[in-house]
């Protein structure tokens, strides 16, 4: 009862103190400061978009205008195979030149950038990545502009929070607020856009940095109007919704786009493996994916540039047959080469495209819904897995077409896509990339145990404690003679003749005491530290930890917040490690159900519906008939074998035939 009364005293003094979340008066500021971050975004986007404008024109047309065209209906002939190829020159001279980091689509970049680079980004990556993305997608490069826009606009806002004297994590969020503005004006999708951050970037969920993405986002989709126009992007009349046959149909869809989502993967870093075997310098690389680009587009002149065109007949159902073929071949191939090559460009725009292509294919096996009914899923699907991110993907094809009626097909199709990435491939298309760089990325987000335990749930609740008037010698002949009350810590309390806490004494302590003239003779207290850091039985052990971290301790006496010189507890590594314990046994210690998974599962199924006598029976008729599958299939083996089926056990000895051993 006294133990219950302790845990609801704790409970009700962890209530008045504890909240939800920790975000304090600080989100103000940086929401104050996303607002000019995501206006800076919108402005990029801009210029990014007319930038591709001039280029295309420029390359493709020889005009200069800043028009937003697909070099797909060019009058270059075989000439046109040189501009990809210039502009992948340019590229490589750029990275060598410039900076390193405007290589490859972005994203990986920036989540390198807030997992190893303290969010900090150098100022001449802003201006170089929009102008080298800009080059690579203006002379045909099969490219979108989401990528680079993503780390442009997450260096300007990494620029601007170096302004100030602001924590790697406030940097932080400002970098990603940055980001999802600068996807939020080129898309018309704020939403997506911060699911995005959520999903790839902020690797938290806070509202400390939430609040100021999803600010930068909304500023930058209301300054979108102005400058490239209102949304939706590809504006679509809503579908009917999906009838259950549809629904299951959108599961294949998914597990299809699955497959190929890893394909797609496995494509880009083949390439990229391939040209790590060229024995000629990364700078010329691009060119050479160039050369292949422009071979590419003269086939299928559709797959060059940001294809937003293309994706448009898509989702209108107006291509088919063996344009659509080509199309994905020629898309796929020639993104995941040039992409592997080390150019710049981003990945959003060739996985819609891919998508749509498969799913408008996979549309002539499927009895009911329209063409780009099921593009329009299998948009989704390709991009949920192969990005992993399937929240994004649903929400960023609502809010690119404004139809909802096939958001449910839209769940189920990017699940299922996601499902079979994550059992299939160990890292995605984004993570890869940091990987190969020697980081590690978690996508797994949960909440820490040592953020749900408090240190009364963990500590050691009765202590061995020292009086303060002890000598060191007297403790120390307690050590040598193996106390075992003693040996269980590290370090113990010391109290007054009246109970009170006074201080703690470490083996370390007793260490540096025995080097000095009379230590046998000086107090505990002495050699001790006296008024030592405490930890409080009501407070989250996440809290205990970092005061232990920031004071470089490894142990806290506890003691009760209403009487601070009252021990009631000792908090150590082993009672940290405990909770971590319980952590490990939740994940992964299986308790006894209804239908246990012990043998096979058909077995413990059986048995709930059958007699025991017929699931025996059946038990038996299985077995007889898996050991006589068995016994063919030896012996078709052994009749291939050139030693006459005599097989040699691993021992080395032989043994005699079956039907001697059973005599």
């Amino acid at each position: 009862m006294a133990v219950d009364a302790a845990t609801s005293t704790h409970a009700r003094h962890a209530a008045g103190r504890l909240a939800d979340f920790t975000a304090d008066a600080r989100v103000l500021t940086l929401t104050a400061m996303s607002i000019g971050v995501g206006a800076v975004s919108a402005v990029v986007a801009y210029l990014l978009v007319w930038l591709i404008g001039v280029i295309t024109n420029l390359a493709f047309y020889h005009r200069l205008s800043s028009a937003f065209v697909s070099p797909s209906d060019n009058r270059l002939g075989a000439w046109e195979i040189l501009v990809p190829v210039a502009g992948g020159l340019a590229i490589g001279l750029m990275a060598r030149y410039g900076s390193e980091r405007i290589r490859g689509h972005g994203i990986p970049e920036a989540m390198e950038a807030i997992l190893i680079g303290r969010s900090r980004i150098e100022p001449k990556v802003a201006v170089l990545k929009p102008i080298s993305s800009a080059v690579s997608i203006g002379t045909g490069g099969p490219f979108g502009a989401e990528g680079p826009i993503i780390m442009t606009g997450g260096a300007f806002g990494s620029i601007f929070a170096q302004c100030f004297a602001l924590t790697a994590a406030e940097r932080k969020t400002l970098l990603v607020a940055g980001a999802a503005a600068g996807m939020s004006a080129i898309f018309a999708a704020p939403v997506s856009a911060v699911l995005l951050a959520v999903e790839l970037l902020l690797f938290e969920w806070k509202p400390r940095s939430f609040i100021p993405v999803a600010t930068a986002s909304a500023v930058a989709a209301l300054l979108r109007g102005p400058l490239l126009g209102p949304g939706p992007v590809f504006p679509l009349a809503p579908h009917a919704p999906l009838p259950w046959q549809g629904l299951v149909a959108g599961a294949g869809v998914g597990v299809i786009a699955g497959l190929a989502s890893g394909a797609l993967t496995g494509l880009v870093y083949g390439f990229e493996d391939l040209f790590k075997r060229l024995p000629i310098h990364w700078m010329w690389w691009p060119a050479i994916g160039g050369l292949l680009i422009g071979v590419g587009g003269l086939w299928h002149p559709r797959a060059l540039g940001v294809g937003y065109d293309t994706i448009r007949l898509l989702l209108q159902g107006r291509l088919g047959g063996q344009a659509l073929l080509g199309l994905l071949i020629t898309k796929a191939l020639i993104w995941a080469l040039s992409l592997g090559s080390g150019t710049s460009g981003g990945v959003l725009a060739p996985l819609l495209i891919v998508g749509g292509a498969l799913g408008a294919l996979e549309a002539h096996w499927i009895p009911f819904g329209a063409p780009g009914v099921w593009a329009l899923i299998s948009m989704g699907a390709v991009m949920g897995g192969t990005m992993r991110s399937p929240f994004t993907a649903i929400v960023f094809l609502v809010e690119l077409t404004h139809d909802v009626n096939l958001l449910t097909g839209l769940l189920i199709a990017s699940v299922a896509s996601d499902a079979v990435t994550v059992l299939l491939l160990k890292r995605s298309i984004l993570t890869e990339k940091v990987a190969r760089r020697g980081h590690h990325v978690v996508r797994e987000y949960t909440i820490s145990p040592i953020e749900r335990v408090f240190v009364h749930e963990v500590m050691d609740p009765a202590p061995v404690t020292v009086p303060a008037e002890m000598a060191v010698g007297a403790l120390v002949s307690r050590l040598g003679r193996h106390d075992p009350s003693l040996g269980r810590h590290q370090a113990w309390p010391i109290v007054d003749s009246s109970g009170r806490l006074v201080g703690i004494i470490t083996r370390g302590d007793l260490l540096a005491a025995a080097e000095q003239d009379e230590a046998e003779e000086k107090s505990v207290l002495e050699a001790g530290t006296a008024s030592p850091v405490v930890a409080y039985p009501d407070e989250l052990l996440a809290d205990a930890i970092a005061r232990m971290v920031r004071r470089q301790i490894g142990r806290l006496p506890v003691v009760s917040r209403d009487a601070p010189h009252r021990l009631v507890g000792y908090l150590g590594r082993t009672d940290i490690i405990e909770a971590w314990q319980r952590h490990l046994e939740e994940e992964h210690v299986r308790e006894q159900g209804a239908f246990p998974l012990r043998g096979t599962l058909l077995r413990a199924g059986l048995r709930r519906f059958l007699p025991r006598r017929r699931t025996r029976a059946l038990g038996r008729l299985v077995l007889r008939r898996g050991a006589r599958w068995r016994r063919s299939r030896l012996a078709r083996t052994d009749d291939a074998r050139p030693d006459g089926g005599r097989r040699r056990p691993p021992s080395g000895r032989h043994l005699p035939p079956r039907r001697e051993r059973r005599r």
